[in-house]
């Protein structure tokens, strides 16, 4: 049996493409096959973008209002109107009248919320199992600043 050696993987970029553009195509085709690949774990029904609503409440540890969602997923606001109506269907949020000012509601992650979102994260372990297999834990160490800064720095850039 011969070991066969894998071929070099192709950049995702031209030769001569600026390294910041080569960056964000490899940051953009990461993002869809891992946007992919989650789906395919996330509970019957939920979508990648419910997902990415819940967590980002629950990061930020704060109520916000559907147009503050929509700035931060950086989407129309009927379209997280849509998305934030499919998760109080299910009951996975709840919108909270301002009581100063009744026409504004903000949107709140429920206990029901959390728990599915935890769950769909515990679903993902055989496949942090395999990228822990295939990939060093120091890789995934020295990556998360950098990503963490270049995230930083764009959401400043929009303004």
């Amino acid at each position: 049996m011969t070991d066969k050696m894998e071929p070099e993987p192709k950049p995702a970029s031209l030769a001569g493409d600026p390294i910041e553009f080569a960056v964000m195509t490899e940051i953009g085709i990461i993002s869809q096959l891992a946007d992919t690949l989650f789906q395919s774990h996330l509970p019957k029904g939920m979508t990648v973008a419910q997902f990415s609503v819940l967590n980002h409440l629950l990061r930020l540890e704060e109520e916000q209002t559907i147009s503050q969602l929509a700035s931060a997923m950086q989407v129309a606001q009927p379209t997280m109107s849509s998305t934030v109506r499919k998760l109080e269907d299910k009951g996975l949020v709840e919108l909270i009248l301002e009581p100063d000012d009744r026409r504004i509601r903000r949107v709140a992650v429920t206990d029901a919320g959390a728990k599915c979102r935890n769950d769909a994260v515990a679903a993902l372990a055989p496949i942090a199992e395999t990228l822990r297999q295939n990939m060093p834990s120091s890789l995934w160490h020295d990556i998360l600043p950098q990503l963490n800064r270049i995230r930083v720095f764009l959401d400043q850039m929009r303004g």
